[in-house]
């Protein structure tokens, strides 16, 4: 045999293992794959994709059916750092979903059926910079330290939820947030709301399509922008005192006067008596010496 006849078993054999290597690779049904990137888009998916590739980076599930995001099958996941689930059913508890994908930057959970945002639902992306969470219109509470892990965030969106109120503090301690969108929501502005909207007043962050980013109650101040909001809401709250509130001080001031009457009468019928119980002992005193 040849010594090119011999190679030729050998050629094909490293050829036949390069394929099965590169054939490892695979792919869910119905999705395009790519160089780590996983597109699902638009196949009317059920639930989350079996055989995604281990090393994705990009999984892109938008406009389909999924209504849960099993925890644990994103935790193979862990080199994904961009994730687009806009158009889906997820709703209700999403608290730790994402404990397994910590090196996720890019996360789409728009126009689903969102509810709450807790400090244990994106506590564990602490390398988050995007999050989009608008178009919700079942998302009525962001706790207060909901953000609190996600100090890299710098473009977050909220518009076009069921959110009335958002505590100031939510995100005027994320130190690089550049883009807030809040446009179209229910604000109930309230003196409870006017942190929140002095905060915006003064941020140096980007509002987009502010010229919707109005009250919607009281019906007083319905579709007033946040600036003209602002000035109604500080002459309204500050203190005003009602005619109860002045019967009651009147009370409490009266009885001060009066405890403090009491105690200096106390005090004087004291102090008197005091004087005449000296003066006694000082007159025994002199009696004595006088008859020795």
């Amino acid at each position: 045999m040849s010594p090119a006849g011999r190679w030729q078993p050998l050629s094909l054999v490293f050829l036949l293992g390069m394929g099965m290597a590169s054939g490892d690779v695979s792919c869910p049904s119905g999705c395009s794959c790519r160089y780590l990137e996983v597109n699902c888009t638009g196949q009317q998916l059920q639930e989350f994709p079996a055989a995604i590739p281990l090393d994705t980076r990009q999984l892109i599930l938008a406009a389909n059916n999924v209504s849960y995001l099993p925890a644990m099958e994103l935790s193979f996941l862990a080199d994904l750092v961009y994730l687009d689930c806009r158009k889906n059913l997820l709703g209700d508890d999403l608290d730790f979903t994402f404990i397994g994908v910590v090196k996720l930057v890019y996360l789409d959970l728009s126009f689903n059926n969102l509810t709450q945002v807790t400090f244990s639902t994106f506590s564990q992306l602490l390398s988050l910079v995007v999050l989009k969470i608008s178009d919700n219109p079942n998302l009525v509470a962001i706790e207060k330290d909901a953000f609190a892990n996600n100090t890299w965030l710098r473009h977050l969106d909220v518009s076009r939820t069921g959110l009335t109120f958002l505590d100031a503090s939510t995100v005027q301690d994320l130190p690089n947030l550049r883009l807030l969108g809040l446009s179209d929501n229910l604000w109930h502005c309230n003196c409870s709301f006017l942190d929140f909207i002095t905060w915006m007043t003064e941020s140096s962050v980007h509002f987009p399509d502010a010229d919707n980013i109005t009250c919607y109650t009281p019906e007083a101040l319905r579709a007033l922008k946040m600036p003209a909001a602002e000035v109604q809401l500080h002459s309204s709250c500050q203190t005003h005192l009602h005619k109860q509130d002045y019967i009651f001080l009147c009370f409490i001031g009266f009885c001060i006067f009066f405890a403090g009457t009491v105690v200096a009468w106390l005090a004087g019928i004291c102090a008197v008596i005091y004087q005449v119980h000296s003066s006694k002992e000082e007159e025994e005193e002199e009696e004595k010496d006088a008859v020795t």
